[in-house]
């Protein structure tokens, strides 16, 4: 392997592979350093994540903390709120992932109207509409309602067709389970809190 000519006399291994977490990075990159000691860090880097490792880690050390680092990078990405042209530059590369770009909305925006709709979608407008219920849910869920929803603009109704442009999203099953799990959660009759005596 040629040497990294920014880190001379410091081992270093890039690995890129799939990421195993609910993290929409289509790639994993591990950057060992003999610098580094004990600490694990995470970024995310376009399309890709860096995960940067001690040069020492074992190959199962390593695997170990790639997913604990992909988790925490997906959690911390969950509780931060997509603005709306997040939302559609999210939309747009998802449809050029998954639908090599046919999908084209005009618009997608959250909104505060739909309380038992996750998404709607017009097609003849080409907009889309995701419900403020979803903010904070999971990242492959939020992608999984706008993929459904892009779908809508390929194809209107729910037909065989339709399932077959979603089964190219691999957590769509998934993620309608999680969608299924609140909705049901939802329903569950809630018990007053027990009172301190």
């Amino acid at each position: 392997m040629p040497a990294d000519p920014l880190h001379r006399g410091s081992p270093q291994r890039n690995a890129t592979s799939p990421p195993s977490s609910g993290s929409a990075a289509s790639a994993v990159e591990v950057r060992r350093s003999a610098r580094r000691r004990r600490t694990v860090s995470a970024y995310r880097e376009g399309d890709r994540t860096v995960v940067l490792i001690p040069a020492r880690m074992s190959e199962a050390e390593e695997q170990r903390w790639v997913g604990v680092m992909l988790d925490k990078l997906a959690a911390q990405e969950s509780k931060r709120v997509l603005g709306d042209s997040e939302l559609a530059e999210r939309a747009q590369r998802l449809s050029e992932q998954f639908f090599e770009g046919r999908a084209r909305p005009s618009s997608v925006r959250w909104v505060t109207n739909q309380n038992t709709r996750w998404g709607s979608c017009t097609p003849s407008e080409g907009s889309i509409r995701l419900s403020h219920r979803l903010q904070g849910m999971p990242e492959y869920v939020v992608d999984y309602v706008l993929l459904h929803e892009l779908a809508h603009l390929l194809v209107p109704g729910h037909g065989p067709r339709f399932w077959r442009l979603l089964d190219a999203y691999p957590r769509t099953e998934r993620a309608r389970g999680y969608l299924e799990g609140v909705v049901a959660a939802d329903r569950l009759p809630h018990l007053p809190a027990a009172r301190e005596e």
